[in-house]
């Protein structure tokens, strides 16, 4: 497995939608490393053990959902 994660990807594990996941980087709410783009949506790629910390503490993630 990578260590880099694509939003389709995260949003698999955790069970929402992709934009959902944009939503999260962008608050703040999920890290992620930004790719250079030529197309209008921006890229993101989630660190695997980013992805493990919220998954660690799934209120994270619930307290910015209900926001």
């Amino acid at each position: 497995m990578s260590d880099l994660l694509t939003v389709s990807e995260v949003a698999r594990i955790l069970r929402v939608d992709d934009t959902t996941v944009r939503r999260w980087v962008k608050q703040g709410a999920l890290e992620a490393v930004v790719l250079p783009h030529v197309n209008a949506r921006q890229a993101y790629r989630i660190k695997r053990e980013t992805l493990d910390r919220v998954l660690g503490d799934s209120s994270l993630l619930q307290q910015q959902t209900a926001e």
